[in-house]
């Protein structure tokens, strides 16, 4: 803030200066002109010598104050911060008891720790992935792909060990199938707070669902069978 404000009276002090400068000049040119035609017996009906003087002398105290004020403005020192106040933001599927099911708990923590795991995973192949699963366009993450510019298209899935299904919805499907060769489905599985390596499968749907279907139910048994490495 100090700087960008320093600058800015700078400018202003240079145009105060130019300004209030050329008009001092004139009126000491017009002072002068004017006491020399007053010798001469030639005085100005509408303005004389000691009028022009003033004026020059006015602009002069007050390029002097103006300079003064802006030599003011940058003394800046920060004030104590003051708090009036305060908020805890908690996204309500985090609280626990009545507002927050248990089991809608661990699915969102899994999902969180699953979706870290495949960012750090597209880092490390010198990707660039970007979390865009708030905005509900059928895959979790976009990645460009660090060789070729590519963009990824990336639906994670973060499951325990031991579960039997993975759930997909309708747009998640539509999404791969329109786009076979960018899109990958991403297993995670977690247990006590960690990631497994996770596990990328390429055209992972066979078929577009129903039209009153709004999500299908996958072995997960047959998904990991079909996965592999990250690449």
């Amino acid at each position: 803030m100090r700087a960008a404000r320093v600058e800015q009276i700078d400018r202003i002090e240079a145009a105060v200066q130019d300004r209030l400068t050329r008009e001092i000049n004139y009126w000491d040119a017009r002072a002068t002109t004017l006491r020399e035609a007053e010798r001469a017996g030639r005085p100005s009906a509408r303005l004389n010598s000691q009028n022009a003087d003033r004026r020059a002398n006015a602009l002069d105290e007050r390029l002097k104050e103006r300079k003064a004020e802006l030599a003011r403005a940058r003394q800046i020192t920060a004030a104590p911060p003051l708090i009036i106040g305060g908020a805890l933001i908690v996204p309500i599927g985090l609280l626990p008891g009545e507002y927050s099911p248990p089991e809608l708990l661990d699915r969102r923590i899994m999902e969180t720790i699953a979706m870290r795991a495949v960012i750090n995973v597209e880092i490390a192949l010198g990707h660039h992935p970007i979390d865009v699963s708030a905005h509900n366009v059928g895959y979790d993450i976009e990645s460009r792909d660090g060789s070729t510019g590519a963009m990824r298209f990336i639906e994670v899935k973060g499951r325990r060990a031991d579960a039997e299904t993975i759930t997909v919805t309708r747009n998640e499907i539509l999404t791969a199938l329109n786009a076979p060769d960018r899109f990958i489905l991403a297993i995670v599985t977690v247990a006590a707070g960690r990631a497994s390596p996770p596990r990328y499968i390429r055209q992972p749907f066979g078929k577009e669902p129903d039209f009153n279907v709004t999500s299908v139910n996958y072995n997960m048994g047959d998904l990991l069978d079909m996965s592999e490495e990250p690449r």
